[in-house]
Formats: structure tokens, sequence, C-alpha cells
């Protein structure tokens, strides 16, 4: 599939974790770890480094430039964002990205993972009481947390904080010279086992898609670029909103195919229809 054998994780925070197994047993590949390139030069979490660009030409750099560093031709990477549910508003979400790009064959195969599993949380607090309710919904200690005098540019910054102790004594640091404290989920993978499934999750769906070959010229990374709504309501047979087939693209020769009824279904519940339920 690649022409090496060898592929570069580019992480500096121990995702390797949960990719480095299912890269090695899928695809046979030789896993190596980033440890020369400073990924959070793209982004931080706690508001040091601000993403300048969007979530793929970040993946798309740090795939580059770890390469560059460290003399590779194939890589992978993600990029997770935390927030709001784009639908459903009061919950959060983990919206993680996994981009494995292999330059001499010009591949780029991104996968998506938009999950409600996480403990994405962040407030600002004035009492230890407040901290402690914090924490226990936060999933501390198997969770860390993060606390800071500011959102930017922050006097204080103290990360990765795993035990009680730290947690109130980084508390007490801060509170001494400011009203309020910030405090959220540390979101970096290796201190957010919650997240950490969700990158082993992505990865699974990046492999699924370089197994699946273009049936014209057996190209690996055969992928959905379009779906195409218009399923038929079983009761009245007017096109709904839901999903009535997929186009898939080679991103080598171009050659498109059209795949019905992905969700294995050849007619919409009548309740799901906007004439029949409006």
């Amino acid at each position: 599939m690649f022409s090496t054998t060898k592929i570069l994780i580019a992480t500096q925070h121990g995702k390797e974790q949960v990719m480095q197994p299912l890269l090695e047993q899928e695809l046979g590949l030789e896993c190596f770890v980033n440890q020369s390139f400073d990924t959070d030069v793209l982004g931080t979490f706690s508001g040091e480094v601000e993403r300048e660009d969007g979530v793929i030409e970040t993946l798309r750099k740090k795939c580059n430039l770890a390469m560059e560093v460290h003399n590779f031709t194939l890589a992978i990477a993600t990029e997770g964002s935390f927030g709001a549910h784009p639908s459903l508003f009061f919950a959060a979400a983990n919206d993680e990205l996994v981009m494995l790009l292999d330059k001499e064959n010009n591949i780029e195969v991104i996968a998506r993972t938009l999950s409600l599993e996480t403990n994405y949380n962040t407030a600002e607090i004035t009492t230890e009481l407040n901290l402690i309710e914090f924490s226990e919904q936060a999933k501390f200690p198997s969770h860390a947390i993060i606390l800071q005098s500011s959102l930017k540019n922050a006097e204080f910054l103290f990360k990765g904080i795993t035990n009680k102790e730290d947690l109130i004594s980084s508390f007490k640091i801060i509170k001494e010279k400011y009203p309020f404290v910030f405090v959220s989920t540390d979101m970096r993978a290796m201190f957010n086992p919650t997240r950490m499934k969700v990158i082993q999750e992505t990865t699974k769906k990046v492999i699924q898609k370089l197994k699946s070959l273009c049936p014209s010229c057996n190209f690996p990374g055969f992928d959905v670029v379009e779906v195409i709504s218009g399923l038929r309501c079983s009761q009245c047979r007017l096109p709904t909103k839901s999903t009535l087939s997929h186009l898939y693209t080679c991103k080598k020769c171009a050659f498109s195919e059209t795949k019905m009824y992905p969700n294995l279904i050849e007619q919409e519940d009548p309740m799901y229809c906007n004439y029949c339920n409006p």
C-alpha cells in the first residue's frame, strides 16, 4: 500500500498508546513517535498558543513539519476540538480528526468522530468547594485538570494536575492574587483517557478508509466525497432529507461510483418526513 513501512506518529501527548497497535496490526507499519517537533507551536488548549488555521490545515502542517524534522514520508496525526455539540446545544462534544499523509504517493486520508463521550468543561470559580465540585464532575483524578489566572497570557498556569494536594495548593496560589480562578479539564490525550478512546475510534476509521480500494486502479482511500439525501418516505413516497446514497471518488484516477442505501434502508419512516410529519 505504501512505498515505506515506517510511519511517524506526530504527537507529543502519548497518542501512540492507542494508535501504534492499530497501525502495526492492521497495516503492518513500523511506528516511530515524534521526539523533536514541538506540536504545541500549532496551538494549545490552555491558550498559550492560539490555533491560527482550520483543523484540516493544522493537521496537514503537523504531519508535514514533523516529517521534515524526522525525514519521514509517511505520518499520522490527530487534532481535537471541544465545545458545544452542533445540534445538542447543552451537551459538550469532542470533535476529533485523524489524518494519515503519504507524501510519496500523494495520499491524504482523513476521518472524523463527533463524540458526546467527553468530560470537557470550563468554569470561573472563587472557592475550594466550587473546585471540588468541578473536579468530581471532570472524572478527576483519572482525568487531569488545568488551573490558570487568566485565559490568555496567564501569570499562573498549572497543567496536568492529577492529585488533590496539587489541585488545592495551585488554587490557593492563584487565589491569593486574583479574585477568580479559571479551571478547565485538561484535554491533552495523555491526561484524558476519555479522549484517548475517541482517538482510537477515529484511527480505526482511517484504517478502514485506507483498506477501501478503488475498483478501477486499486489505489487506497476510495472514499465518500458527497452524501446525497432524498430517501423516499414509505408512506407518501416523497423524498426526505435522509441519506439516499454516497458518492465515492478515487483521489488518483478520479473514478466515481454511487452506492445506494448506505444505511441499509430503502425507505424512510414517515416520522422523519417533512410532509407526513411537518
